[in-house]
């Protein structure tokens, strides 16, 4: 899928995976879409309730080598 904006969090731990998120993401217009990038176990959990919080929609979670991308469009 493609992506407007990609962040790589590569390496960081919790909370700054979804702290770039987050701070990229209020940079975009609604339905735009960020791809990010980390190695952070916990991000499995905190971005999908990163995301039902903010109103955004995961689209998808996928293996990209030693890192998850998440795939992410902006809400409302």
């Amino acid at each position: 899928m493609d992506h407007d904006v990609e962040i790589d969090a590569i390496g960081l731990l919790c909370p700054w995976p979804v702290l770039k998120a987050g701070k990229a993401l209020r940079g975009m217009q609604p339905g735009e879409v960020l791809r990010l990038l980390a190695t952070d176990p916990v991000a499995v959990i905190d971005v999908p309730h990163f995301c039902a919080e903010e109103g955004h929609t995961l689209i998808s979670t996928d293996d990209d080598g030693a890192a998850t991308a998440y795939t992410i469009r902006k809400g409302a």
